[in-house]
């Protein structure tokens, strides 16, 4: 594939991101796609194999689950790993805001791409699952129920997705998205009983 034939189905994936976003799979056209990428219609077909496989693919391009074999050896000790879950999460969520309102419009939906994209998430929430059993049996973690524990920590994470709508909200105005992850990532090690981590 030529640089030009990959930058084409670049824009066409930003395009498609956008808009599916915006407007929902099912409202969205792949004739507006391809007017918000400047590409001929026929492309969609050429480069993906219709609507469908463009939004697959949007997932494949831009959804940072694959870090996790990436980071798969900074995964093993349960507080050090848990801390850096939180942070790629709630670093994912802040930088990719239209990935993550698909995601949630599609599990609200319960559409028939909800198995690719469960495909895709629930590997990070299992991972979460896993430091939670393991850092409870070291002793390193505190909690009473691991389904509630784990569902206040998605909960955390996922949360920071609206943080722009809630600004007005927010007494520190300029927060990094560095500094947003990191007290997430405390705030979750503190409630955990985590050593370490007090005030």
């Amino acid at each position: 594939m030529t640089q030009t034939e990959s930058d084409m189905k670049i824009r066409i994936l930003l395009a498609a991101k956008k808009l599916f976003a915006q407007q929902g799979f099912d409202g969205t056209t792949v004739r507006q796609i391809c007017e918000e990428a400047g590409a001929n219609v026929a492309l969609i077909s050429y480069y993906f194999g219709g609507k469908e496989k463009v939004f697959h693919a949007v997932f494949d391009y831009f959804f940072v689950g694959h870090r996790l074999k990436e980071l798969e050896e900074q995964l093993k000790e349960p507080v050090s790993a848990l801390r850096l879950m939180v942070k790629e999460v709630v670093w994912f969520c802040m930088n990719e805001p239209e990935i993550s309102s698909i995601i949630q419009q599609e599990f609200v939906a319960n559409s028939q791409r909800t198995p690719h994209i469960t495909e895709r998430t629930f590997p990070i929430w299992m991972k979460i699952r896993e430091l939670l059993i393991n850092g409870k049996q070291e002793g390193v973690f505190r909690y009473e129920s691991l389904d509630h524990t784990l569902l206040f920590i998605i909960s955390t994470a996922l949360s920071f997705k609206k943080m722009v709508t809630m600004k007005p909200l927010f007494t520190d105005q300029e927060t990094s998205v560095e500094k947003t992850a990191e007290h997430a990532s405390l705030f979750v090690l503190r409630a955990l009983g985590a050593a370490g981590f007090d005030e």
